[in-house]
């Protein structure tokens, strides 16, 4: 396995929001992340598509109620405005979410989510494991790796940077540093010992690490996934 074989997906925060928005939160959201992206308990999440063909838009709605019955809240596909989540299937242009409740920040009609190499053809593990990922980034789960419980990974940064700046995922120098190697604050997330097993760990070629270390393709929630989102929604 190696990024020119693997898809990685964005999780975006405060810092990708458009600079006008930005300003009018600053004084609510600056510098707390996971936490201030924690959805209220028993809301209803009013999700919907911008386009997609209706079989693809039903395997990704089946896919994400495997959270939806884990949590003390709802996901509410309808086509009706407003909304919460906007769905879009834009080719070429990566998969990725907002992280919680930063989406309600997103000017409608902006997708707020973005299956990018999703289409009628991807199999029904592909699916499951891009979907799952991103409505956890909409659950307010960021990207395993960052979680230094348990001692965290020793990167080979000269690798995984020169990995992701070439095909098929062409980053650019500050898009891999958001998202390989940000550090969060202990106060700012919710977390436990890091979890191999996560759908929101990323796959990680022993060439990215300084010890050999490796974790592979996650296609489903772990059983600390399930018991993590269940105490962060009570359900």
């Amino acid at each position: 396995m190696s990024a020119n074989e693997t898809h990685y997906c964005s999780c975006l925060t405060f810092e990708d929001l458009d600079p006008a928005v930005q300003k009018v939160l600053n004084s609510q959201v600056r510098g707390v992340l996971l936490k201030s992206a924690k959805w209220p308990e028993r809301s209803v999440i009013r999700i919907r598509f911008l386009e997609g063909d209706p079989a693809l838009q039903q395997r990704v709605r089946k896919a994400a109620n495997e959270w939806d019955k884990l949590v003390n809240l709802t996901f509410s596909f309808d086509q009706r405005k407003p909304s919460d989540v906007r769905i879009a299937f834009q080719q070429g242009k990566g998969s990725w979410s907002y992280l919680g409740t930063m989406c309600r920040n997103i000017p409608d009609p902006q997708p707020t989510m973005n299956f990018g190499w999703l289409t009628n053809e991807s199999s029904d593990e592909e699916v499951r494991s891009v979907v799952l990922h991103e409505f956890g980034h909409l659950l307010g789960l960021t990207h395993e790796h960052f979680n230094v419980k348990g001692g965290g990974i020793e990167w080979n940064r000269d690798a995984v940077i020169r990995d992701l700046s070439g095909p098929p995922n062409n980053w650019d120098s500050a898009t891999i540093e958001h998202n390989m190697f940000q550090k969060f604050r202990d106060t700012d997330i919710y977390s436990t010992v890091m979890d191999r097993e996560s759908i929101m760990m990323y796959p990680i070629p022993a060439a990215w690490t300084l010890n050999g270390m490796s974790i592979g393709f996650n296609s489903v929630l772990s059983e600390q996934d399930k018991k993590f989102v269940q105490t962060m929604y009570h359900n």
